[in-house]
């Protein structure tokens, strides 16, 4: 299994945490995209690191079109020889029409197409091919030699792979039919991956002529560890918290009703539209906390997450990792890479 970290999104500390996550032995690394663009990091991390795989879990699709998209990650490719994976998420509607004025319409259909397009631009950009891609949503017709970058810069890997994120079944889809991995959301439980997300991407993969073989899925990536009981409580805390925040999400009701906690999600709801986003994470008990996330002292983190997940992910991504013991850390780390 690949064992993925993140370098943050500080462009004054990306450097040094990319180095620090490479010498660790991490895989990859990823970068989110909420209070900060989530490219810049990757170039610099691409600079100053050899080995590691870089992506974006997520970079928010429909805050851009295809062709700008397109030519971020052709460059990101390039510049890191072959290192760097586009991983996009659709966001929600009040996000895209009143955060980025964007438009908002048919998610699971808008994105199938706008990762098609690009593939299209990429196509065109490698081999000459007349640029003709005419959908519902995106229309690219025109592509010069003056706006065309040299094919040669990505010759001996070829364009990134590209990851989608996704709950529901719909995206999900779109994800094994059109992408080459998916991204767990976080506020996903093992119940809810094999009964809802690994069918859907199964019938993905058929409707495009494939199978699950070489598609890449990142597990879910609630833990809930440490090597203090400080360190644990602290950790127990935000996660609740996290979850309470996804929860609240009407988008992600479904991942509750699975368990038969529906009702919690109108309760998240009600109390985030009031501020209380403390006492939401209050409502998170127990039983809650260890089925979205695995708790446990570091030595239980790999044999639970290989019980749960080891024979449907292929790699799996932490907020962050346990640094105040790299020792004990890297034992996890290892025995999850030899999974």
């Amino acid at each position: 299994m690949k064992v993925d970290g993140n370098i943050g999104l500080d462009l004054n500390k990306v450097a040094e945490s990319a180095q620090e996550v490479e010498a660790a032995g991490y895989t990859g690394a990823w970068t989110a995209e909420t209070a900060h663009d989530p490219f810049l990091p990757l170039l610099l991390a691409a600079e100053h690191t050899t080995t590691l795989e870089l992506g974006t879990s997520i970079a928010v699709a429909f805050a851009r079109s295809p062709m700008t998209l397109a030519n971020t990650a052709w460059d990101l490719q390039a510049y890191s020889k072959g290192r760097f994976n586009l991983g996009l998420g659709s966001q929600i509607k009040p996000h895209i029409e009143k955060r980025f004025s964007m438009e908002w319409s048919k998610p699971a259909a808008r994105m199938r197409e706008f990762v098609l397009a690009m593939r299209a631009i990429w196509n065109t950009w490698e081999t000459g091919e007349k640029l003709d891609f005419r959908g519902e949503f995106y229309k690219h017709t025109l592509m010069t030699p003056f706006f065309t970058p040299d094919k040669n810069e990505l010759e001996g890997f070829g364009p990134p792979k590209v990851f989608l994120a996704g709950v529901g079944p719909l995206m999900t889809e779109v994800a094994g039919e059109v992408c080459d991995g998916f991204l767990c959301h976080g506020f996903t439980t093992e119940k809810f991956l094999r009964e809802v997300t690994i069918p859907a991407l199964a019938r993905g993969r058929e409707k495009a002529g494939k199978t699950m073989e070489g598609f890449e899925i990142m597990g879910p990536s609630f833990v809930v560890t440490g090597t203090t009981d400080e360190e644990m409580e602290k950790a127990a805390a935000g996660t609740r918290q996290q979850i309470a925040f996804y929860g609240s999400t009407p988008a992600y009701k479904g991942v509750l009703e699975l368990h038969g906690w529906g009702g919690l999600q109108e309760e998240l709801n009600a109390l985030s539209k009031q501020g209380e986003w403390v006492k939401m994470g209050t409502l998170i008990d127990d039983e809650i906390l260890n089925t979205f996330a695995v708790v446990g002292e570091p030595e239980q983190i790999a044999p639970e997450l290989s019980r749960r997940y080891g024979d449907v992910i292929q790699r799996i991504s932490f907020y962050a990792p346990y640094a105040s013991d790299p020792e004990r850390w890297g034992a996890v780390m290892s025995a999850l890479q030899s999974a």
